[in-house]
Protein backbone atom coordinates (compact mmCIF):
# COMPACT_ATOMS: atom_id res chain seq x y z
CA UNK A 1 0.00 0.00 0.00
CA UNK A 2 1.01 3.77 -0.49
CA UNK A 3 1.84 6.51 2.03
CA UNK A 4 -1.14 8.05 3.37
CA UNK A 5 -0.90 11.21 1.82
CA UNK A 6 0.29 9.57 -1.73
CA UNK A 7 3.62 10.87 -2.27
CA UNK A 8 6.48 9.32 -3.17
CA UNK A 9 8.35 8.16 -0.37
CA UNK A 10 11.71 8.33 -1.81
CA UNK A 11 13.97 10.82 -3.79
CA UNK A 12 12.85 13.87 -1.56
CA UNK A 13 15.43 16.64 -0.70
CA UNK A 14 16.28 16.38 2.97
CA UNK A 15 14.51 19.01 5.42
CA UNK A 16 17.22 21.18 6.55
CA UNK A 17 17.15 22.58 10.59
CA UNK A 18 17.56 25.96 9.07
CA UNK A 19 14.08 25.26 7.58
CA UNK A 20 12.35 24.41 10.08
CA UNK A 21 12.76 27.95 12.01
CA UNK A 22 10.29 30.12 12.01
CA UNK A 23 8.37 33.32 13.77
CA UNK A 24 7.28 32.24 17.21
CA UNK A 25 3.64 32.31 17.35
CA UNK A 26 1.05 34.62 19.64
CA UNK A 27 0.53 31.93 22.15
CA UNK A 28 4.65 31.49 22.47
CA UNK A 29 5.02 35.27 22.57
CA UNK A 30 2.79 35.95 25.02
CA UNK A 31 3.64 33.21 27.53
CA UNK A 32 7.31 34.72 27.19
CA UNK A 33 5.66 38.37 28.18
CA UNK A 34 3.75 36.77 31.09
CA UNK A 35 7.22 35.12 32.35
CA UNK A 36 9.39 38.20 31.44
CA UNK A 37 7.07 39.60 33.77
CA UNK A 38 6.60 37.71 36.60
CA UNK A 39 10.76 37.97 36.99
CA UNK A 40 10.65 42.09 36.65
CA UNK A 41 7.97 42.11 39.32
CA UNK A 42 9.88 39.52 41.34
CA UNK A 43 13.13 42.01 40.87
CA UNK A 44 10.75 44.96 41.24
CA UNK A 45 9.81 43.23 44.83
CA UNK A 46 13.38 42.08 45.83
CA UNK A 47 15.07 45.96 44.96
CA UNK A 48 12.07 47.61 47.49
CA UNK A 49 12.57 45.55 49.90
CA UNK A 50 16.50 45.73 49.45
CA UNK A 51 18.69 48.72 51.11
CA UNK A 52 18.17 51.45 48.18
CA UNK A 53 20.44 54.58 47.55
CA UNK A 54 17.24 55.49 45.78
CA UNK A 55 15.29 56.36 48.93
CA UNK A 56 12.01 55.40 50.11
CA UNK A 57 9.90 57.23 47.25
CA UNK A 58 11.67 55.10 44.67
CA UNK A 59 11.34 51.55 47.05
CA UNK A 60 7.43 52.61 47.01
CA UNK A 61 7.36 53.71 43.31
CA UNK A 62 8.29 49.91 42.70
CA UNK A 63 6.25 47.88 44.97
CA UNK A 64 3.37 49.79 43.09
CA UNK A 65 4.55 49.06 39.96
CA UNK A 66 4.94 45.19 41.01
CA UNK A 67 1.25 44.98 41.97
CA UNK A 68 0.39 46.56 38.86
CA UNK A 69 2.45 43.67 36.74
CA UNK A 70 1.01 41.66 38.33
CA UNK A 71 -2.84 42.57 38.18
CA UNK A 72 -1.76 43.16 34.66
CA UNK A 73 -0.62 39.61 34.09
CA UNK A 74 -3.89 38.46 35.58
CA UNK A 75 -5.78 40.69 33.14
CA UNK A 76 -3.50 39.16 30.41
CA UNK A 77 -4.38 35.89 30.56
CA UNK A 78 -8.58 36.14 31.06
CA UNK A 79 -7.80 38.46 27.97
CA UNK A 80 -6.30 35.79 26.18
CA UNK A 81 -8.50 33.19 27.34
CA UNK A 82 -11.89 34.89 26.76
CA UNK A 83 -10.93 35.30 23.14
CA UNK A 84 -8.54 32.15 22.36
CA UNK A 85 -5.21 33.45 22.61
CA UNK A 86 -6.36 36.28 20.68
CA UNK A 87 -5.61 39.79 22.33
CA UNK A 88 -6.82 43.52 21.17
CA UNK A 89 -3.89 45.47 19.85
CA UNK A 90 -5.59 48.12 22.90
CA UNK A 91 -4.60 45.68 25.42
CA UNK A 92 -1.67 44.59 24.32
CA UNK A 93 0.07 48.39 23.97
CA UNK A 94 -1.36 49.00 27.73
CA UNK A 95 0.14 45.68 28.54
CA UNK A 96 3.79 47.02 26.80
CA UNK A 97 3.36 50.12 28.97
CA UNK A 98 3.19 48.25 32.54
CA UNK A 99 6.40 46.21 30.88
CA UNK A 100 8.11 49.56 30.11
CA UNK A 101 7.44 51.55 33.22
CA UNK A 102 8.50 48.23 35.39
CA UNK A 103 11.81 48.33 33.37
CA UNK A 104 12.47 51.91 33.69
CA UNK A 105 11.97 51.29 37.59
CA UNK A 106 14.46 48.69 37.88
CA UNK A 107 17.02 50.68 35.23
CA UNK A 108 17.09 53.82 37.59
CA UNK A 109 20.12 54.09 39.47
CA UNK A 110 21.95 51.65 37.77
CA UNK A 111 23.79 53.94 35.24
CA UNK A 112 27.70 53.31 35.50
CA UNK A 113 28.41 56.88 36.84
CA UNK A 114 29.44 59.33 34.07
CA UNK A 115 28.05 57.80 31.22
CA UNK A 116 24.81 56.85 32.01
CA UNK A 117 24.69 53.30 30.16
CA UNK A 118 23.28 50.15 31.64
CA UNK A 119 23.44 46.95 31.60
CA UNK A 120 19.95 46.69 31.94
CA UNK A 121 19.16 48.68 28.76
CA UNK A 122 18.81 45.06 27.36
CA UNK A 123 15.47 44.78 29.06
CA UNK A 124 13.96 47.54 26.56
CA UNK A 125 15.71 45.58 23.44
CA UNK A 126 13.81 42.42 24.47
CA UNK A 127 10.97 44.07 25.39
CA UNK A 128 10.23 45.84 21.80
CA UNK A 129 11.10 42.75 19.83
CA UNK A 130 8.24 40.86 21.29
CA UNK A 131 5.86 43.26 21.26
CA UNK A 132 7.18 44.72 17.80
CA UNK A 133 5.86 41.35 16.76
CA UNK A 134 2.87 41.54 18.64
CA UNK A 135 1.30 44.75 17.85
CA UNK A 136 0.38 46.46 14.53
CA UNK A 137 3.70 48.37 13.10
CA UNK A 138 2.10 51.58 13.98
CA UNK A 139 1.78 50.49 17.74
CA UNK A 140 4.77 48.97 17.92
CA UNK A 141 6.89 51.89 16.69
CA UNK A 142 4.74 53.46 19.33
CA UNK A 143 5.86 51.54 21.77
CA UNK A 144 9.48 52.05 20.45
CA UNK A 145 9.30 55.63 20.90
CA UNK A 146 7.80 55.28 24.59
CA UNK A 147 10.33 52.79 25.49
CA UNK A 148 13.32 55.18 24.41
CA UNK A 149 11.59 58.33 26.01
CA UNK A 150 11.60 56.52 29.50
CA UNK A 151 14.85 55.36 29.28
CA UNK A 152 16.19 58.83 28.06
CA UNK A 153 14.21 60.44 30.82
CA UNK A 154 14.98 58.60 34.00
CA UNK A 155 19.16 58.29 32.57
CA UNK A 156 19.62 62.38 31.93
CA UNK A 157 17.69 63.29 35.27
CA UNK A 158 20.04 60.92 37.06
CA UNK A 159 23.22 61.06 36.01
CA UNK A 160 25.31 62.74 32.93
CA UNK A 161 25.50 60.33 29.38
CA UNK A 162 28.29 59.21 26.96
CA UNK A 163 28.25 58.39 23.67
CA UNK A 164 28.22 54.48 25.03
CA UNK A 165 24.72 55.75 26.52
CA UNK A 166 23.68 56.95 23.12
CA UNK A 167 24.80 54.18 21.11
CA UNK A 168 22.59 51.81 23.62
CA UNK A 169 19.30 54.18 22.65
CA UNK A 170 20.29 53.41 19.37
CA UNK A 171 20.44 49.93 19.15
CA UNK A 172 16.76 50.16 21.17
CA UNK A 173 15.85 52.41 18.03
CA UNK A 174 16.88 50.25 14.98
CA UNK A 175 16.22 46.83 16.93
CA UNK A 176 12.42 48.38 17.50
CA UNK A 177 12.15 50.01 14.03
CA UNK A 178 13.07 46.80 12.39
CA UNK A 179 11.45 44.52 14.46
CA UNK A 180 8.04 46.47 14.00
CA UNK A 181 8.54 46.77 10.04
CA UNK A 182 10.15 43.32 9.29
CA UNK A 183 8.87 41.54 11.81
CA UNK A 184 5.19 42.28 11.63
CA UNK A 185 5.38 41.17 7.78
CA UNK A 186 6.83 37.62 9.22
CA UNK A 187 4.39 36.87 11.28
CA UNK A 188 1.54 37.27 8.57
CA UNK A 189 4.10 35.04 6.21
CA UNK A 190 4.45 32.47 8.80
CA UNK A 191 0.28 32.71 9.32
CA UNK A 192 -0.07 32.72 5.77
CA UNK A 193 2.57 29.49 5.87
CA UNK A 194 0.76 28.15 8.43
CA UNK A 195 -2.82 28.75 6.42
CA UNK A 196 -1.34 26.99 3.37
CA UNK A 197 -0.07 24.12 5.44
CA UNK A 198 -2.96 23.26 6.77
CA UNK A 199 -5.13 23.72 3.47
CA UNK A 200 -2.43 21.21 1.71
CA UNK A 201 -2.98 18.92 4.40
CA UNK A 202 -6.81 19.09 4.22
CA UNK A 203 -6.03 18.35 -0.04
CA UNK A 204 -4.08 15.66 0.64
CA UNK A 205 -6.42 14.19 3.04
CA UNK A 206 -8.54 14.70 0.40
CA UNK A 207 -7.32 12.96 -2.14
CA UNK A 208 -6.33 10.32 -0.41
CA UNK A 209 -10.23 10.04 0.62
CA UNK A 210 -10.96 10.01 -3.20
CA UNK A 211 -8.30 7.52 -4.03
CA UNK A 212 -9.41 4.90 -1.53
CA UNK A 213 -12.78 4.99 -2.51
CA UNK A 214 -13.06 4.72 -6.10
CA UNK A 215 -13.47 1.66 -7.43
CA UNK A 216 -10.52 2.03 -9.80
CA UNK A 217 -7.06 0.85 -9.24
CA UNK A 218 -4.59 3.83 -9.32
CA UNK A 219 -0.43 2.89 -9.14
CA UNK A 220 2.65 5.49 -9.55
CA UNK A 221 5.68 4.27 -10.58
CA UNK A 222 8.99 6.66 -10.69
CA UNK A 223 11.80 6.69 -13.30
CA UNK A 224 13.34 3.52 -11.46
CA UNK A 225 10.60 1.53 -11.70
CA UNK A 226 9.81 1.96 -7.83
CA UNK A 227 5.94 1.84 -6.48
CA UNK A 228 5.26 5.58 -4.97
CA UNK A 229 1.69 4.53 -4.65
CA UNK A 230 -0.84 2.04 -4.86
CA UNK A 231 -4.84 2.50 -3.40
CA UNK A 232 -6.43 0.03 -1.89
CA UNK A 233 -8.90 -0.96 -5.27
CA UNK A 234 -5.51 -1.48 -6.85
CA UNK A 235 -3.79 -3.67 -4.75
CA UNK A 236 -7.30 -5.76 -4.65
CA UNK A 237 -7.07 -6.06 -8.65
CA UNK A 238 -3.30 -6.38 -8.81
CA UNK A 239 -3.33 -9.09 -5.15
CA UNK A 240 -2.11 -6.64 -2.99
CA UNK A 241 1.12 -8.77 -2.18
CA UNK A 242 4.90 -7.84 -3.54
CA UNK A 243 4.22 -4.59 -3.92
CA UNK A 244 5.93 -1.82 -1.30
CA UNK A 245 6.52 1.36 -1.59
CA UNK A 246 9.98 2.89 -2.69
CA UNK A 247 11.14 -1.34 -3.95
CA UNK A 248 10.72 -1.76 -7.40
CA UNK A 249 7.97 -2.82 -8.79
CA UNK A 250 7.93 -3.60 -12.28
CA UNK A 251 8.56 -7.43 -11.93
CA UNK A 252 6.00 -7.85 -10.13
CA UNK A 253 3.46 -5.92 -12.19
CA UNK A 254 5.21 -8.31 -15.17
CA UNK A 255 3.94 -11.67 -13.15
CA UNK A 256 0.29 -9.78 -13.23
CA UNK A 257 -0.33 -8.12 -16.37
CA UNK A 258 1.89 -7.91 -19.12
CA UNK A 259 0.13 -5.38 -21.03
CA UNK A 260 -0.22 -2.78 -17.76
CA UNK A 261 3.60 -3.70 -17.53
CA UNK A 262 4.46 -2.56 -20.62
CA UNK A 263 2.62 0.37 -20.92
CA UNK A 264 4.49 1.72 -17.87
CA UNK A 265 7.41 0.86 -18.59
CA UNK A 266 7.22 2.39 -22.09
CA UNK A 267 6.27 5.39 -19.86
CA UNK A 268 9.27 5.50 -17.83
CA UNK A 269 11.63 5.11 -21.20
CA UNK A 270 9.98 6.56 -23.62
CA UNK A 271 7.62 9.11 -22.33
CA UNK A 272 4.47 7.56 -23.98
CA UNK A 273 1.03 8.15 -22.58
CA UNK A 274 -1.79 5.23 -23.13
CA UNK A 275 -5.21 7.38 -23.66
CA UNK A 276 -7.74 4.48 -23.90
CA UNK A 277 -6.59 0.51 -23.36
CA UNK A 278 -7.03 -2.76 -22.65
CA UNK A 279 -4.86 -5.79 -20.41
CA UNK A 280 -5.34 -8.48 -18.87
CA UNK A 281 -4.78 -9.36 -15.11
CA UNK A 282 -3.83 -12.72 -14.16
CA UNK A 283 -6.03 -14.14 -10.43
CA UNK A 284 -4.05 -15.68 -7.84
CA UNK A 285 -6.02 -19.22 -9.40
CA UNK A 286 -4.24 -18.05 -12.74
CA UNK A 287 -7.29 -17.51 -14.59
CA UNK A 288 -7.46 -13.80 -16.39
CA UNK A 289 -9.75 -10.65 -16.24
CA UNK A 290 -10.00 -7.50 -18.60
CA UNK A 291 -9.19 -4.23 -17.26
CA UNK A 292 -9.45 -0.78 -19.04
CA UNK A 293 -6.47 0.81 -18.79
CA UNK A 294 -4.96 4.55 -19.03
CA UNK A 295 -1.39 6.37 -17.93
CA UNK A 296 0.05 9.98 -17.71
CA UNK A 297 3.47 10.75 -17.39
CA UNK A 298 5.09 13.76 -15.45
CA UNK A 299 8.41 14.68 -14.69
CA UNK A 300 9.61 15.51 -10.89
CA UNK A 301 12.25 18.02 -9.44
CA UNK A 302 15.29 16.24 -9.52
CA UNK A 303 14.87 13.30 -11.98
CA UNK A 304 15.75 12.81 -15.56
CA UNK A 305 13.02 10.07 -16.13
CA UNK A 306 9.48 10.48 -15.94
CA UNK A 307 7.28 8.99 -13.97
CA UNK A 308 3.72 7.29 -14.29
CA UNK A 309 0.83 6.87 -12.57
CA UNK A 310 -1.71 4.30 -14.32
CA UNK A 311 -5.67 4.23 -13.75
CA UNK A 312 -6.99 1.00 -14.50
CA UNK A 313 -10.90 -0.51 -13.63
CA UNK A 314 -12.14 -4.05 -14.05
CA UNK A 315 -14.29 -4.24 -17.09
CA UNK A 316 -14.92 -7.93 -16.75
CA UNK A 317 -19.14 -6.65 -16.32
CA UNK A 318 -18.83 -4.22 -19.34
CA UNK A 319 -17.68 -7.48 -21.26
CA UNK A 320 -19.79 -10.05 -19.84
CA UNK A 321 -22.44 -6.94 -21.29
CA UNK A 322 -21.42 -6.56 -24.47
CA UNK A 323 -21.56 -10.29 -25.02
CA UNK A 324 -25.21 -10.41 -23.74
CA UNK A 325 -26.19 -7.55 -26.19
CA UNK A 326 -23.85 -9.61 -29.29
CA UNK A 327 -25.61 -12.11 -28.41
CA UNK A 328 -29.20 -10.46 -28.08
CA UNK A 329 -28.91 -9.71 -31.26
CA UNK A 330 -27.76 -12.87 -32.60
CA UNK A 331 -31.04 -14.56 -30.92
CA UNK A 332 -33.07 -11.87 -32.33
CA UNK A 333 -31.76 -13.00 -35.65
CA UNK A 334 -32.22 -17.00 -35.07
CA UNK A 335 -35.65 -16.21 -33.39
CA UNK A 336 -37.13 -14.52 -36.78
CA UNK A 337 -35.62 -17.13 -39.01
CA UNK A 338 -37.33 -19.47 -36.74
CA UNK A 339 -40.78 -18.13 -36.94
CA UNK A 340 -40.75 -18.03 -40.66
CA UNK A 341 -39.60 -21.43 -40.96
CA UNK A 342 -42.05 -22.66 -38.61
CA UNK A 343 -44.79 -21.46 -40.18
CA UNK A 344 -43.57 -22.71 -43.31
CA UNK A 345 -43.44 -25.92 -42.16
CA UNK A 346 -46.60 -26.37 -39.47
CA UNK A 347 -49.15 -26.36 -42.62
CA UNK A 348 -47.53 -29.21 -44.35
CA UNK A 349 -47.03 -31.18 -41.65
CA UNK A 350 -49.95 -30.90 -40.49
CA UNK A 351 -51.25 -31.99 -44.25
CA UNK A 352 -49.33 -35.19 -43.83
CA UNK A 353 -50.38 -36.14 -40.45
CA UNK A 354 -53.81 -35.88 -41.22
CA UNK A 355 -53.30 -37.95 -44.61
CA UNK A 356 -51.03 -40.57 -42.61
CA UNK A 357 -53.88 -40.70 -40.14
CA UNK A 358 -56.52 -41.89 -42.91
CA UNK A 359 -53.65 -44.24 -44.76
CA UNK A 360 -53.49 -45.65 -41.35
CA UNK A 361 -57.47 -46.72 -41.34
CA UNK A 362 -56.92 -48.44 -44.58
CA UNK A 363 -54.66 -50.41 -44.22
CA UNK A 364 -56.60 -52.74 -42.67
CA UNK A 365 -54.45 -55.85 -39.61
CA UNK A 366 -51.32 -55.49 -41.05
CA UNK A 367 -48.50 -55.18 -38.72
CA UNK A 368 -46.02 -53.88 -40.54
CA UNK A 369 -48.21 -51.35 -41.75
CA UNK A 370 -49.28 -50.46 -38.39
CA UNK A 371 -46.23 -49.78 -36.83
CA UNK A 372 -44.98 -48.03 -39.56
CA UNK A 373 -47.97 -45.63 -39.50
CA UNK A 374 -47.61 -45.41 -35.92
CA UNK A 375 -43.97 -44.45 -35.89
CA UNK A 376 -45.14 -41.96 -38.80
CA UNK A 377 -47.38 -40.09 -36.27
CA UNK A 378 -45.02 -40.28 -33.61
CA UNK A 379 -42.18 -38.54 -34.92
CA UNK A 380 -44.76 -36.05 -36.84
CA UNK A 381 -45.77 -35.22 -32.86
CA UNK A 382 -42.50 -34.28 -31.81
CA UNK A 383 -41.78 -32.35 -34.95
CA UNK A 384 -44.69 -30.52 -34.00
CA UNK A 385 -43.70 -30.31 -30.64
CA UNK A 386 -40.17 -28.82 -31.54
CA UNK A 387 -42.06 -26.31 -33.90
CA UNK A 388 -44.27 -25.27 -31.57
CA UNK A 389 -40.67 -24.60 -28.96
CA UNK A 390 -39.66 -22.69 -32.22
CA UNK A 391 -43.09 -20.52 -31.90
CA UNK A 392 -42.19 -19.83 -28.74
CA UNK A 393 -39.13 -18.90 -28.75
CA UNK A 394 -39.68 -16.30 -31.85
CA UNK A 395 -42.62 -14.84 -29.66
CA UNK A 396 -40.57 -14.19 -26.27
CA UNK A 397 -41.62 -10.50 -26.48
CA UNK A 398 -42.23 -8.54 -23.25
CA UNK A 399 -45.99 -7.57 -23.50
CA UNK A 400 -47.86 -4.78 -20.63
CA UNK A 401 -45.39 -4.39 -18.23
CA UNK A 402 -46.45 -3.66 -14.92
CA UNK A 403 -45.72 -4.19 -10.91
CA UNK A 404 -45.36 -7.33 -10.06
CA UNK A 405 -44.53 -9.23 -6.91
CA UNK A 406 -41.57 -11.71 -7.97
CA UNK A 407 -41.74 -13.49 -5.09
CA UNK A 408 -45.37 -14.94 -4.81
CA UNK A 409 -44.78 -15.11 -8.63
CA UNK A 410 -41.57 -17.43 -8.39
CA UNK A 411 -43.41 -19.34 -5.46
CA UNK A 412 -45.98 -20.44 -8.00
CA UNK A 413 -43.61 -21.34 -10.32
CA UNK A 414 -41.83 -23.48 -7.98
CA UNK A 415 -45.34 -25.43 -7.23
CA UNK A 416 -46.09 -26.17 -10.41
CA UNK A 417 -42.27 -27.14 -11.24
CA UNK A 418 -42.61 -29.55 -8.00
CA UNK A 419 -45.20 -31.57 -9.94
CA UNK A 420 -43.56 -31.73 -13.29
CA UNK A 421 -43.00 -35.61 -13.40
CA UNK A 422 -39.06 -34.62 -14.49
CA UNK A 423 -38.84 -32.78 -10.54
CA UNK A 424 -40.09 -36.05 -8.50
CA UNK A 425 -37.00 -36.62 -6.24
CA UNK A 426 -35.71 -33.13 -6.37
CA UNK A 427 -36.34 -30.77 -3.54
CA UNK A 428 -36.70 -26.90 -4.40
CA UNK A 429 -37.02 -24.42 -1.94
CA UNK A 430 -37.88 -20.24 -2.12
CA UNK A 431 -36.06 -17.90 -0.30
CA UNK A 432 -35.74 -14.15 0.29
CA UNK A 433 -38.04 -11.33 0.74
CA UNK A 434 -41.24 -9.83 -1.41
CA UNK A 435 -40.03 -7.53 -3.98
CA UNK A 436 -41.56 -5.56 -6.72
CA UNK A 437 -40.65 -4.79 -9.80
CA UNK A 438 -41.82 -3.27 -13.46
CA UNK A 439 -42.04 -6.41 -15.89
CA UNK A 440 -44.39 -8.89 -17.60
CA UNK A 441 -46.14 -11.75 -15.73
CA UNK A 442 -45.99 -14.15 -18.01
CA UNK A 443 -42.05 -13.21 -19.18
CA UNK A 444 -41.25 -13.99 -15.21
CA UNK A 445 -43.00 -16.72 -15.13
CA UNK A 446 -41.31 -18.58 -17.81
CA UNK A 447 -37.84 -17.81 -16.49
CA UNK A 448 -38.43 -19.31 -12.93
CA UNK A 449 -40.70 -22.23 -14.58
CA UNK A 450 -37.55 -22.73 -17.43
CA UNK A 451 -34.80 -22.91 -14.73
CA UNK A 452 -36.00 -24.76 -12.54
CA UNK A 453 -36.93 -27.47 -14.58
CA UNK A 454 -33.44 -27.11 -16.48
CA UNK A 455 -32.02 -27.32 -12.82
CA UNK A 456 -34.16 -30.57 -12.33
CA UNK A 457 -33.47 -32.33 -15.61
CA UNK A 458 -29.47 -31.73 -14.73
CA UNK A 459 -30.50 -33.34 -11.18
CA UNK A 460 -32.14 -36.46 -12.69
CA UNK A 461 -34.43 -37.00 -9.97
CA UNK A 462 -32.20 -36.46 -7.16
CA UNK A 463 -30.85 -33.12 -5.49
CA UNK A 464 -31.78 -30.05 -4.64
CA UNK A 465 -32.78 -27.08 -5.79
CA UNK A 466 -32.42 -23.37 -4.08
CA UNK A 467 -34.30 -20.25 -5.29
CA UNK A 468 -33.20 -16.66 -4.11
CA UNK A 469 -35.38 -13.89 -4.73
CA UNK A 470 -34.38 -10.31 -3.20
CA UNK A 471 -33.02 -6.64 -3.73
CA UNK A 472 -29.27 -6.98 -5.20
CA UNK A 473 -26.83 -5.41 -2.41
CA UNK A 474 -24.51 -3.18 -3.63
CA UNK A 475 -21.06 -5.10 -5.13
CA UNK A 476 -23.82 -8.19 -6.39
CA UNK A 477 -25.14 -6.55 -9.34
CA UNK A 478 -23.42 -5.91 -12.57
CA UNK A 479 -22.62 -2.25 -13.36
CA UNK A 480 -24.38 0.11 -15.75
CA UNK A 481 -27.26 2.64 -15.27
CA UNK A 482 -29.56 1.25 -13.14
CA UNK A 483 -29.28 1.97 -9.84
CA UNK A 484 -31.29 -0.61 -8.24
CA UNK A 485 -31.37 -4.19 -9.51
CA UNK A 486 -34.19 -7.27 -8.30
CA UNK A 487 -31.98 -10.37 -8.03
CA UNK A 488 -33.48 -14.07 -8.98
CA UNK A 489 -31.27 -16.77 -8.32
CA UNK A 490 -31.43 -20.88 -8.88
CA UNK A 491 -28.71 -22.81 -7.52
CA UNK A 492 -29.04 -26.51 -8.24
CA UNK A 493 -26.14 -29.55 -6.96
CA UNK A 494 -25.94 -31.19 -9.93
CA UNK A 495 -22.50 -32.34 -12.04
CA UNK A 496 -22.53 -28.69 -13.35
CA UNK A 497 -22.42 -27.90 -17.10
CA UNK A 498 -20.30 -29.53 -19.27
CA UNK A 499 -17.08 -27.23 -20.74
CA UNK A 500 -18.16 -28.46 -23.89
CA UNK A 501 -20.92 -26.70 -24.04
CA UNK A 502 -20.43 -23.54 -21.11
CA UNK A 503 -19.29 -20.81 -23.34
CA UNK A 504 -22.39 -21.61 -26.04
CA UNK A 505 -24.78 -22.36 -23.58
CA UNK A 506 -27.72 -19.60 -24.68
CA UNK A 507 -27.30 -20.31 -27.63
CA UNK A 508 -30.45 -22.01 -29.85
CA UNK A 509 -29.95 -25.66 -30.44
CA UNK A 510 -26.93 -25.93 -28.22
CA UNK A 511 -27.66 -28.47 -24.91
CA UNK A 512 -25.54 -30.89 -22.99
CA UNK A 513 -29.22 -33.20 -22.60
CA UNK A 514 -29.80 -35.76 -24.33
CA UNK A 515 -32.83 -35.24 -26.44
CA UNK A 516 -33.68 -31.47 -25.58
CA UNK A 517 -34.25 -28.86 -27.93
CA UNK A 518 -31.86 -26.25 -26.63
CA UNK A 519 -34.24 -23.93 -26.52
CA UNK A 520 -34.78 -23.56 -23.05
CA UNK A 521 -32.31 -21.70 -22.01
CA UNK A 522 -32.11 -19.36 -24.93
CA UNK A 523 -35.77 -18.43 -24.18
CA UNK A 524 -34.52 -17.51 -20.77
CA UNK A 525 -31.86 -15.41 -22.32
CA UNK A 526 -34.59 -13.56 -24.37
CA UNK A 527 -36.88 -13.05 -21.94
CA UNK A 528 -34.23 -11.75 -19.30
CA UNK A 529 -33.15 -9.43 -22.42
CA UNK A 530 -36.73 -8.18 -22.84
CA UNK A 531 -36.78 -6.87 -19.57
CA UNK A 532 -33.34 -5.25 -19.81
CA UNK A 533 -31.77 -7.59 -17.54
CA UNK A 534 -28.95 -9.69 -16.84
CA UNK A 535 -28.47 -13.23 -16.83
CA UNK A 536 -25.07 -14.55 -15.16
CA UNK A 537 -23.99 -18.52 -15.08
CA UNK A 538 -21.49 -20.27 -12.62
CA UNK A 539 -20.85 -23.84 -12.56
CA UNK A 540 -17.72 -26.04 -11.84
CA UNK A 541 -17.31 -29.92 -12.25
CA UNK A 542 -19.39 -31.84 -9.57
CA UNK A 543 -20.38 -28.33 -7.51
CA UNK A 544 -23.65 -27.28 -9.31
CA UNK A 545 -24.80 -24.39 -10.96
CA UNK A 546 -26.05 -20.88 -10.39
CA UNK A 547 -27.71 -19.13 -12.46
CA UNK A 548 -28.14 -15.29 -11.17
CA UNK A 549 -30.93 -13.10 -13.16
CA UNK A 550 -30.57 -8.97 -12.23
CA UNK A 551 -33.35 -7.09 -13.16
CA UNK A 552 -34.19 -3.17 -12.78
CA UNK A 553 -36.66 -2.65 -10.54
CA UNK A 554 -38.55 0.18 -12.40
CA UNK A 555 -39.19 0.87 -16.04
CA UNK A 556 -39.28 4.14 -18.10
CA UNK A 557 -39.88 5.02 -21.29
CA UNK A 558 -36.07 6.11 -21.75
CA UNK A 559 -34.78 2.40 -21.18
CA UNK A 560 -37.29 1.05 -23.48
CA UNK A 561 -36.28 3.17 -26.45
Amino acid sequence: MGSPTGEFPIGLPPVRALDRLRVPGPRALLGSVILVRLILVGLAFGSALASSPDGPITSRIRVVLGVVGLAAVGWLAVASRRRNGIVPPSTLFIQATVDILLVTALVKGTGVQGTGATPLAALYVALVTVYALLLPTGRGLLTVLLSVACFVTVTISTSDVSAEFWSQVTVIVLVGVIISVLGNRLTTASREQSALAAALALARLEAEEILSTIQSGVISVDGEGRLGYLNPRGAKILGGAGFIPGQPVLEALRARSRELHSAIARGITEGTRVARGEAAVRNADGTLFPVGLSTTTFMRPGSDRPHVTAIFTDISDLKRLQEFRIRADRLEAVAALSASLAHEIRNPLAAIRSAVEQLARSVGQDEDDQVLATLVMRESERLNRLLSEFLDFARVRAGRFERVELMSLVEGAAQLSREHPEARGVTITVTGEPVELDGDDDLLHRIASNLMLNAAQALGGRGEIRVKVGLARPGESPVGRVERHVMLVVQDDGPGIPDSVRERLFEPFVTGRPGGSGLGLAIVQRAVEAHRGVILMDSAANAGTTFSIFLPATWSGEEEA
